[in-house]
This record gives structure tokens, C-alpha cells and sequence, in this order.
């Protein structure tokens, strides 16, 4: 099981890396799944991982402390936020559309008064 918990940190931290980047990734939430899976597969990689540029530049302040940079929040926030308002003019179904509003203005929520700015 650690080996799968390997692969599935070094294919998500290598879509994290593209998300960096490529503005249509969003690199955070690849991150945060690598840190996870490294921590489950490996004590030694873990720690390789959580000495790393990357780990410290995105991550690190948010798994600490639980806060953001603005201009991270802003980033996540703006490209969510586009996906959703796209899926929300594919779909027909009304009862899906307002859940997809109400899932964004919990994002909102959570963002701004869960997660501290720095």
C-alpha cells in the first residue's frame, strides 16, 4: 500500500509542478494530496518533500497556520469560481445549477473567513 501511496504522491506533485506553470492547474490542491500521500507512503520522502522550494513557496504556510497569501486565495477563488460559473451554463437542470451556486458561495465563505490572509 505505501508504494501505491508513492505513486499517487509523485503523479500528483507532478501535476502540481505543471499547475505552477500552466494558469489553468490549480497547483495547491495537487500539493496538498502529494503531502498527504507522501506522508502515508514514506517518512523519508515526506520530509524530502516537505524540505522542498515547492512545499515551502505553496504549502507551507497553509498546513501550519492555516492561512494564505492574498494572491493565492485570489487565484484559487478566481479559477474555481470559473469552472463552476461554466458548469453551471452547460447544465439544463435547474436543481443542479442552484446546488453549483450554492457550493461557490461556500467556497467564498470559507475562503474568506476560515482561511487567515497573510
Amino acid at each position: 500500500m505505501k508504494y501505491i501511496y508513492l505513486i499517487i504522491a509523485f503523479i500528483m506533485l507532478a501535476i502540481g509542478t505543471i499547475g505552477i506553470v500552466l494558469p489553468i492547474l490549480p497547483t495547491t490542491p495537487f500539493l496538498l494530496v502529494s503531502s498527504v500521500c507522501f506522508a502515508k507512503g514514506s517518512n523519508k520522502f515526506h520530509n524530502w518533500f516537505v524540505n522542498t522550494k515547492i512545499y515551502k513557496n505553496n504549502l507551507e504556510d497553509f498546513v501550519k497556520n492555516r492561512e494564505m497569501k492574498l494572491k493565492t486565495k485570489v487565484y484559487l477563488m478566481a479559477l474555481s469560481s470559473t469552472m463552476i460559473i461554466i458548469s453551471i451554463f452547460m447544465v439544463d437542470i435547474i436543481y443542479l445549477k442552484l446546488m453549483l451556486f450554492c457550493i461557490d458561495l461556500f467556497k467564498y465563505y470559507y475562503f474568506i473567513f476560515k482561511i487567515k490572509t497573510i
